[in-house]
């Protein structure tokens, strides 16, 4: 294989993405800057992240029956899912190609490669723990997907089915083996799956130290910068500026601001159609009783997570504009469902902690960003990944590496194309 090239990479974007990208370019030998637009990297829709690592989220967004149970919910004030009804043009042209892709055929064509990139994406999860480099709690007791309904279990056990043909591990449990996993706490439900080879972090915790092992490694971050405008000639992206004035060129661009990242391609001959789905988390600290393995309330839609002596509770999916602004009837709503798995946790005391809100990037396909555009050969999307942000970061930085390094791509990347609407 010959050399690889040395470049000059701009990273817009200092999430998990963007830092993972980060990481992987530098590790090609390439010179790297990433500008953020917050005061500190990690801490947009990553830092309140559930942290889950998730083989077993094989199934994209856009999957049958999810539009009809989106209608239910939608008069529910506390239901895990609400819309603001508009006229905006961005959004029905969305829910129209999101319509569109929820079909069984839609589901069976995007679950190779959504299990191909998180399992990929969790051995390079492994490789960072196993490293002295970057210093992060790696958890390995896989995610338990806990239901208290015969609909529920139903539909988990189908699931299961699916999991194991395509070579993932789900084993079904029932009320009294799901007990048996977590003797530090009472569970009261009906049954449970247990996806043996999902993992968790704290995404705080592993996003401060991989900015710590960048910096120690010469890349440059600047936090504050937000993009403003890209200068190109002839379709190639020269440099681009911030708020702030500050120009900065590069040979590559690699586009990484999330649910922000349509908003910078104004003014480019490129579009991603994504939207925003605002969800929330309350990080519960010091529970004398608290699960040891990472769960999912079926019937809610809750996602609960030990991180370290703390415990992260989060939830919904609001397609309601970019805007971070907390409805407390959703996190009831998400408070409300805790005693109905776990009886005997105090959830009447979480409602005076602080909330999280964060914008997920959701494609209309439930399938991220990854690839050139074809319009902007020297610009590379990375985005687009919703609720799996966490999951997929290390292997959507390895697959932009691979990209600017000109390297044959650890996956396809087809169907992952940020011109596959076009």
């Amino acid at each position: 294989m010959p050399e690889t090239i040395q470049k000059k990479i701009v990273i817009v974007g200092g999430g998990i993405v963007g830092l993972c990208a980060a990481y992987y370019l530098r590790q090609d030998g390439h010179q790297v800057t990433i500008l953020e637009k917050e005061e500190k990297t990690g801490q947009a829709c990553s830092a309140g992240n559930a942290g889950m690592i998730v083989p077993s989220h094989f199934i994209p967004l856009a999957a049958p029956g999810v539009i009809a149970k989106g209608i239910k919910w939608m008069f529910s004030p506390e239901s895990p899912f609400s819309i603001k009804p508009s006229l905006d043009s961005e959004l029905i042209s969305w829910l129209w190609k999101f319509y569109r892709s929820a079909n069984d055929g839609h589901v069976r064509s995007s679950a190779g490669i959504l299990k191909d990139l998180n399992l990929m994406s969790r051995s390079l999860f492994a490789e960072f723990a196993q490293s002295d480099d970057i210093d992060f709690s790696f958890g390995e007791k896989g995610l338990l997907m806990l239901y208290n309904t015969a609909k529920a279990q139903q539909e988990e056990t189908e699931t299961a089915k699916m999991a194991e043909k395509i070579g993932i591990q789900a084993d079904m449990l029932d009320a009294k083996q799901v007990q048996e996993l977590e003797p530090g706490i009472k569970v009261n439900v009906r049954g449970g799956v247990h996806y043996v080879k999902d993992a968790h972090i704290d995404p705080v915790e592993f996003c401060d130290a991989l900015e710590d092992f960048l910096k120690s490694k010469g890349v440059e971050i600047v936090n504050g910068a937000e993009v403003k405008t890209f200068g190109q000639v002839n379709g190639q992206i020269k440099h681009l500026t911030t708020q702030n004035g500050e120009r900065h060129e590069a040979d590559e661009f690699v586009l990484a601001a999330g649910a922000f990242s349509t908003t910078l391609l104004q003014g480019l001959n490129a579009s991603i159609p994504m939207i925003a789905g605002k969800g929330y988390s309350v990080t519960v600290p010091n529970l004398e009783q608290r699960p040891s393995v990472p769960s999912i309330f079926c019937e809610a839609k809750v996602a609960v997570t030990p991180m370290g002596d703390n415990l992260r509770i989060g939830g919904t999916m609001e397609l309601t504009g970019r805007n971070l602004s907390v409805r407390k009837a959703k996190v009831r709503g998400i408070l409300k469902s805790i005693p109905d798995y776990y009886p005997d946790m105090p959830a009447g005391n979480m409602g005076k902690l602080p909330v999280w809100s964060g914008l997920r990037p959701c494609s209309p396909d439930g399938l991220p960003y990854i690839g050139r555009f074809q319009n902007h050969q020297n610009m590379i999307a990375a985005t687009g990944h919703a609720m799996m942000g966490v999951s997929l970061g290390p292997v959507t930085g390895k697959l932009v590496a691979d990209i600017v390094s000109g390297k044959e791509p650890s996956l396809p990347l087809a169907q992952l194309s940020p011109d596959r609407y076009n």
